[in-house]
């Protein structure tokens, strides 16, 4: 008989003190969380809505959009029978939602209707992050998957154009992929990708044809190098500072830091923040570096010095996502946690309400008689998906 019922197998006696930990844990209401029924792996913002709403990817095979004023959920976007791994809106007048699968297939619905639209099969193996941008008018989307492969597709006719493949150096499972603001032109994107390995690759797509741009050494102009390396393992999160000029690349990586990248230095590393553990997101703005990962925390560091601000303690699993909001000016306002618990909680950046967060988190921790755990909702994953779930996400 097979079951899913932990109390049914063999626990250690660290095994049964975690998840008592964790499920304590789970009762806290910092960052105001808002409780999803399964994991959530991924999240990016509402192009309609970007100070109020997100699109989340969920380990049950959803996507929805959740209002963060309300807690609820506007839309579900429904069809995969395996868990969503990442998530992009996109196309025409950004009306369409796309969303990668275990299932190896992109699948994409209407916005406002949640109807199917059409999918995307080519990937051999999980799809783990999908994009999307323009080419001399054409829009298009960019896949990574498992499988080592970067695919270029024409949405409105769903024709793949480009597989890109690193021809001369190992190319593992792709974890993340960054649109260039700088180098990209109307007639020409330009990306850059992080994978399994610790290097990071740029490249230039065009509806003819791409090309993998090689790097300088910063201290030896006259030499390239085919890949960026500044990591000492995996990478997982790569975004390009769009608040300012140089539009320098920052990344997250398993080997526990956050780095900035410069642009003026041929990528070369300028800031470390050492995170600890596996840094799954990083954020930056003009004040502040945010970073989170498996430690379950989400950490801010102030950028002028470098220093650790404050840690945010509230998640009770992983952490594997963090969405900047914009205010109506379009300046940064709070930042967005989203987790394997099943949690989206948010953040202030002001420095007032930070501090107020801070305090009443310290207070919370305080010796007082403990509130009952209220879990988050059973699994939807039997217990082997839930083993190969955590394999994915260690990857």
């Amino acid at each position: 008989m097979e079951t899913s019922d932990r109390d049914a197998f063999f626990q250690t006696d660290a095994s049964n003190a975690e998840r008592e930990r964790k499920a304590l844990k789970s009762s806290n209401k910092n960052g105001d969380p808002i409780a999803m029924k399964s994991k959530i792996l991924a999240a990016v913002p509402d192009p309609f809505s970007p100070s109020t709403a997100i699109f989340i990817a969920e380990s049950a095979g959803f996507v929805r959009r959740i209002d963060l004023t309300s807690g609820s959920t506007r839309t579900t976007y429904r069809g995969p029978k395996a868990p969503v791994t990442c998530v992009a809106v996109g196309g025409t007048a950004n009306k369409t939602v796309f969303a990668g699968c275990w299932d190896k297939d992109i699948w994409s619905w209407d916005v406002e209707t949640a109807q199917p639209g059409r999918r995307f099969s080519g990937h051999a193996d999980f799809v783990k992050v999908v994009l999307c941008a323009r080419i001399s008018g054409k829009d298009i989307l960019v896949s990574g998957g498992a499988d080592k492969k970067i695919l270029v597709w024409d949405i409105e006719s769903g024709r793949r154009l480009h597989t890109l493949q690193d021809p001369t150096t190992t190319m593992l499972a792709v974890q993340h992929i960054a649109v260039d603001p700088v180098l990209s032109t109307p007639d020409a994107v330009v990306v850059a990708s992080a994978s399994s390995d610790p290097h990071i690759r740029r490249w230039k797509i065009t509806l003819d044809g791409f090309e993998q741009l090689p790097e300088a050494f910063h201290d030896r102009p006259d030499a390239e190098k085919l890949t960026i390396a500044e990591h000492d393992t995996s990478v997982y999160k790569l975004v390009f500072d769009v608040d300012a000029e140089d539009g320098d690349l920052w990344t997250a990586s398993a080997d526990g830091t956050a780095k900035c990248l410069s642009r003026a230095r041929n990528f070369a590393a300028d800031d470390v923040y050492v995170h600890g553990d596996y840094v799954r997101a990083v954020i930056p703005t003009e004040s502040w570096v945010i970073t989170a990962g498996r430690d379950e925390n989400v950490k801010v560091w102030d950028r002028a010095s470098g220093k650790l601000y404050c840690t945010l303690e509230g998640h009770y699993e992983e952490v594997t996502d963090l969405i900047l909001l914009r205010d109506s000016r379009g300046l940064p306002d709070k930042v967005c946690s989203v987790s394997i618990d099943g949690t989206i909680r948010t953040w202030p950046l002001n420095k007032g309400e930070l501090d107020e967060v801070v305090k009443k988190i310290e207070e919370s921790k305080k010796p007082v008689e403990q509130e009952e755990a209220q879990p988050g909702g059973g699994s939807l994953l039997t217990a082997e998906e839930e083993a190969e779930l955590a394999e994915l996400m260690e990857d």
